[in-house]
């Protein structure tokens, strides 16, 4: 059992966290123990006495039934950890961060606009999926039985779900168009167009994901010493994984689900 906290403290910080209240989210409604009414998304509830801003966060945190309790945090985890530590883009956590925020604001808005969807966590499954394989384009990548060029495997997915579940399409429809709109907005335009990057990591997000080195206090500044882990930090958090090699990747582009 011990071992097996490890590897889980050992996960990137922001893919363990999100699988995790996915799975934990999906048990409580699913089960019974969380009411659906205090999770999912309606512009209205903001703009009550007290706003009801969690929704922001908890509509992306309800999987599909039944088998999609556990592949569906799988899948949150394995395209979130690549983001989180393999590709170049976003090269601090806070980038991820400003990612996950902006992204999930745009099919927010597109969903709401457009499709009347309440709950958007295959939305942003699809999204992480269309940013990870940006880089891979070149590479082979298996989807279940069938290998594919990586760049593919978004719409593979979108496929695959025409036959198992075909009513949340448009939703990840709309993820696709969200990562391709930040994709645009944060790299094309600015390398191909000549422009600016419109959607830059503010500044504060840094403070939101960073924790001082200096403690101001009014007798003086202590210098936090980094060997010793500090209470609310995530002790031993790297680039490890809680899954097996061989679900993970077998060389240059092949990943599960995607795979």
């Amino acid at each position: 059992m011990s071992e097996i906290m490890d590897a889980y403290w050992r996960a990137p910080a922001m893919a363990r966290t999100l699988a995790t209240a996915i799975f934990v989210t999906s048990i409580g409604v699913y089960f019974g123990f969380l009411p659906f009414q205090w999770v999912y998304f309606h512009e209205s509830l903001l703009f009550q006495f007290p706003p009801e801003i969690w929704r922001l966060a908890t509509s992306f945190f309800l999987s599909g039934p039944q088998l999609g309790i556990i592949m569906d945090p799988y899948f949150a985890y394995q395209y979130l950890s690549q983001l989180e530590t393999t590709l170049p883009k976003f090269s601090r956590k806070e980038d991820v961060l400003w990612y996950l925020f902006t992204v999930g604001g745009l099919i927010i808005i597109i969903n709401r606009v457009f499709l009347d969807s309440v709950m958007f966590l295959q939305g942003l499954v699809v999204a992480m999926c269309y940013t990870v394989v940006q880089d891979q384009r070149g590479a082979k990548a298996n989807f279940f039985f069938f290998t594919v060029p990586a760049q593919l495997i978004p719409y593979c997915m979108i496929f695959s779900s025409m036959l198992m579940n075909p009513g949340i399409i448009p939703l990840q429809i709309s993820g696709i168009v969200a990562a391709h709109l930040h994709d645009f907005l944060t790299r094309l335009w600015p390398e191909f167009g000549g422009g600016l990057n419109l959607l830059p990591t503010p500044a504060f997000m840094s403070r939101l994901v960073q924790t001082p080195r200096f403690l101001k206090r009014d007798y003086g500044t202590a210098i936090r010493n980094p060997a010793v882990p500090t209470s609310g930090s995530s002790t031993g958090a790297s680039a490890g994984s809680v899954l097996p090699d061989s679900w993970r990747t077998r060389g240059s582009g092949q990943r599960l689900g995607g795979e």
